[in-house]
């Protein structure tokens, strides 16, 4: 398998989806593994190593003939994971994950002593950074078949369908694409929980009024035409990219790896302002959020007689809302790592005092945050240790 373009190296990675998917599943119900589906990943694994590299950077073409340089980290590391795993034994793989991590058995006892004996009614989590590690691309960013293993096992010890609310689009190169978590054990929220996958399939959405949807439209029109630009083309290549979503469009303006000089990507910054500005110079429609590496732009809603964005503890209160989740009954568990995951938590504490949290973070003014929004408080440093938690927790 010969890997020589970034399109071609993303629909490699895409090809795994229904892959892990198979052999998560296989293995959910008797532990068995699809060889066949092991050997395909194998093949992209040793695909990606081939790729020419430059300064640990992979060299890969663009459409427009041009040469990049491409951090692989994410997907081969998950690939090696997954293909350990199947190959080694559960048993081995989690003492490599033990290796990996140096406060991994401290952390993951004390995780379990922290849930307990409790048997929540819900369970809802972020993804990247919480359940599942961070990549420099969303588009090959693809669940890891250990990954569905161990978050999934977790599900029979929830009353309802657990929840993984995300800020990334629910489809069209959505978390929906990208998940290989067997068929109707969650729901699937895009978008902060604008919009959401139930277990039965259907796509239910938070309305958006058509002045509002027409004001959308003209951003992701005029900001389409600005990453055609040459000096803009970059921004489109890393991180997030370019990703219109349900009542939201976010536009990277760097990634983890750092690979846009910070000059550049605060003046990028500026110039995506500046088009907002331009477009909405009351502010009535549109709410600017700076990750630092993403900039995401938020329609408003209208609350208590003022707009404000929609965050991910609206998409919480409209999931509770239209499933019947019963939040305001308890015992919930919340789960994130950063800080506009705080929203759901107080969303939970709000209609329930049995929240529950554990953040995946080293970030002691997060912790802080956190501890501020919910007394029930418990943090890792890794998601591998969560997923290792939540395993172990189904398992014990």
């Amino acid at each position: 398998m010969k890997i020589t373009s970034l399109q071609n190296f993303i629909d490699q990675m895409l090809k795994t989806v229904e892959n892990r998917r198979q052999l998560s599943s296989k293995y959910l119900v008797n532990k068995e593994v699809d060889f066949d589906a092991l050997q395909q990943l194998i093949a992209v694994y040793h695909g990606i190593e081939q790729i020419p590299n430059q300064n640990g950077w992979k060299l890969l073409t663009l459409s427009e003939g041009e040469s990049s340089r491409v951090n692989v980290d994410y997907e081969t590391e998950e690939l090696k994971k997954d293909i350990w795993f199947f190959e080694k034994g559960e048993n081995q793989f989690i003492k490599h994950l033990s290796e990996l991590h140096s406060a991994y058995w401290q952390e993951v006892n004390d995780g379990i002593e922290f849930l307990d004996s409790i048997k929540f009614r819900n369970f809802i989590t972020d993804r990247d950074g919480t359940i599942n590690n961070y990549c420099g691309r969303y588009s090959t960013s693809v669940q890891s078949a250990y990954n569905a293993i161990f978050v999934s096992r977790f599900t029979t010890l929830i009353k309802n369908k657990p929840i993984i609310l995300t800020s990334a689009p629910l489809q069209n190169s959505g978390i929906i694409d990208i998940s290989v978590n067997p068929q109707d054990l969650f729901i699937y929220a895009g978008s902060k929980g604008r919009e959401f996958r139930a277990a039965d399939g259907a796509i239910i959405s938070y309305p958006i009024e058509k002045e509002k949807q027409e004001m959308l439209d003209t951003l992701n029109a005029r900001l389409s035409e600005l990453t055609k630009q040459k000096e803009y083309k970059d921004f489109k290549r890393i991180g997030s990219g370019l990703q219109f979503k349900f009542g939201q469009t976010t536009m990277a303006r760097q990634d983890i790896q750092q690979s846009i000089e910070s000059e550049r990507s605060e003046s990028f910054l500026q110039e995506v302002e500046s088009l907002v500005q331009k477009i909405d110079p009351d502010g009535r429609y549109f709410r600017i959020e700076d990750t630092g590496l993403d900039i995401e732009i938020i329609l408003t809603i209208d609350r208590n007689g003022s707009a404000k964005d929609f965050d991910k503890g609206d998409g919480i209160l409209f999931i509770n809302e239209q499933q019947n989740l019963g939040i305001e009954k308890g015992p919930n568990l919340i789960c994130g790592d950063t800080a506009s995951d705080i929203a759901m938590v107080k969303a939970s504490v709000q209609q329930s005092k049995e929240t529950y949290t554990i953040f995946v973070t080293k970030d002691e003014e997060l912790k802080r945050q956190v501890r501020q929004a919910c007394s029930n408080t418990f943090f890792v440093s890794e998601p591998d240790i969560l997923l290792s938690i939540l395993n172990k927790k189904t398992l014990s």
